[in-house]
């Protein structure tokens, strides 16, 4: 149990769905209301997809190219932090025009599902095994799914500035994510 909610945590951090809805309501504020409806679904099968896609192929890629668990925990630490820094210090512009594929395409992948989600889902499935990793994937994709359905209710709720705000502190959890996996991948690394 305490593992499921470790993986789940740290992909909920990752997914960030709260540091998203403020990006996801300017992205479909001019939309018809039959495509807004459209698009929590849209997002999150496309996010499901690309993770558990890149979660099925990406260990038997990483054998064949010779990346250890060790190579991978540093390398997706330093992206991790650099990911969050990023975030913090200057984050991303918001697209004025939604194009048609906005759900899949920057909503699905790779706001919902990008670097960091693919990152520490890896990690989490040499730590934890398969499915302790799905089972924690699913339920964030489900939140994230129900997150961007309710996205104007909790809009007004948290306002901008508290959307905002918990982004931030999420990117603050992002970093200590990622530093925590580069000390723990700093010794399979350098032993190698």
């Amino acid at each position: 149990m305490r593992e499921a909610l470790l993986a789940f945590v740290a992909l909920f951090v990752a997914v960030d769905i709260l540091g998203i809805l403020p990006i996801y309501l300017s992205l479909t504020a001019d939309l018809p209301t039959e495509e807004r409806r459209q698009l929590p679904g849209q997002s999150a099968l496309t996010a499901t997809g690309v993770g558990v896609g890149f979660l099925l192929l990406g260990d038997p890629i990483f054998r064949v190219l010779g990346v250890s668990v060790g190579d991978f925990q540093v390398a997706g630490g330093i992206l991790l932090v650099a990911l969050s820094l990023h975030d913090l210090i200057n984050p991303g512009k918001v697209l004025s025009r939604p194009a048609p594929t906005v759900g899949v395409v920057p909503l699905g992948t790779p706001m919902i599902v990008g670097p960091a989600v693919l990152t520490t889902l890896l990690i989490l499935v040499q730590s934890h095994g398969y499915p302790i990793t799905l089972l924690a994937f699913g339920v964030n994709m489900i939140l994230a799914y129900v997150g961007l359905r309710y996205a104007r209710v909790v809009g007004h709720i948290l306002g901008e500035a508290g959307s905002r705000a918990i982004g931030k502190v999420a990117s603050v959890f992002l970093a200590a994510f990622g530093v925590s996996l580069v000390r723990r991948g700093l010794p399979g690394f350098v032993s190698q």
